[in-house]
């Protein structure tokens, strides 16, 4: 894992059907980040953007690091993907959601969020040159249509203005290039201490600037508790668990926690606020379970895309 393998990835450890334990990530994943941009939105009430990335990443290392397997030894030559890790994962995207979201609202935040799981799967292609087999692609795809189904109610009339649509997208490239970096991690260290060091560095990248916001921080116990809860759970439990299951499937499947994420939204939205559940968004939520389950099947062995390509133009010739 030296330098020269910066940008590189691995399968993962299994192949096999997603059973109990990796559902319960996932749905462990979905819950924690279900209600982020809920948590996001109440957090710039008082808080300026930067000052919620420092506050989360730090919140969230606090609370790896109370687990004493964090704290393993990892290998000098893993700190310059680590580095890259905390930047590309935590300090970018986590800085910019906050800024996006004074521009556009969190419904808009949530379904572009949600193609996350294609990036990662165009990364993964691109890092370890293979297509992805036709259920991980067929289930990236209908999973993502299930989240434009489920938003399309209440993106109408929302704001969505174009610099926060782009900050939004960029962040979510950033997370489906930061869950294959996390694989080939993960399978040699541990998920603790990989996501422990990787906040770290979030933190150290956020901080200067954070200061600098300082002043315009206001007290609201409300706030307060929005960016604790976002350091606690969606930014520790969670990345725990996305680490872990990134290693063991890889980073394609294990982002498709990502596609829960509205569903939980609009559940919560339900329970709590007495939000209508619109007949379409329904629909969307059996696409995305229909496009999950896809990309949760056992997966064969896949063909570079060199010999692919070289088959079928010994086929065609």
């Amino acid at each position: 894992m030296a330098g020269r393998n910066l940008l590189s990835t691995a399968h993962g450890t299994s192949k096999a059907a997603f059973g109990r334990s990796e559902w319960a990530m996932v749905a462990a994943m979905a819950a924690m980040w279900g209600a982020s941009f809920v948590l996001i939105a109440e957090g710039l009430e008082a808080f300026p953007p930067f000052v919620i990335a420092f506050l989360r990443i730090a919140i969230g290392a606090i609370t790896v690091g109370l687990f004493a397997r964090s704290r393993a030894r990892v290998g000098r030559e893993a700190w310059p993907r680590l580095i890259l890790l905390g930047i590309t994962w935590l300090a970018i995207p986590m800085s910019l959601f906050p800024i996006a979201q004074q521009s556009i609202d969190s419904s808009v935040a949530g379904m572009l969020n949600g193609s996350t799981p294609i990036f990662a799967a165009v990364v993964a292609a691109l890092l370890l040159w293979q297509a992805p087999t036709p259920t991980v692609a067929g289930g990236v795809a209908l999973g993502f249509l299930g989240v434009v189904l489920i938003s399309f109610p209440s993106l109408q009339g929302a704001r969505a203005e174009l610099p926060g649509v782009g900050l939004v997208l960029v962040a979510a490239a950033c997370y489906g290039l930061s869950v294959n970096l996390a694989v080939p991690l993960q399978q040699r260290y541990g998920a603790l201490p990989v996501i422990f060091r990787t906040q770290l560095v979030g933190a150290a990248f956020t901080l200067p600037i954070a200061l600098g916001q300082l002043s315009d921080v206001r007290f609201q116990v409300s706030s307060w508790i929005g960016v604790t809860g976002l350091g606690v759970f969606g930014t520790g439990l969670a990345f725990i668990a996305m680490v872990v299951l990134a290693g063991r499937v890889g980073g394609p499947r294990a982002s498709i926690a990502t596609y829960f994420v509205p569903i939980v939204a609009i559940t919560l939205g339900a329970i709590l606020r007495d939000e209508q559940i619109r007949p379409i968004s329904v629909v969307g939520m059996f696409t995305v379970m229909a496009g999950a389950y896809l990309a949760s099947r056992r997966q064969p062995a896949v063909r570079p895309l060199a010999t692919a390509t070289a088959s079928a133009e010994a086929s065609s010739g």
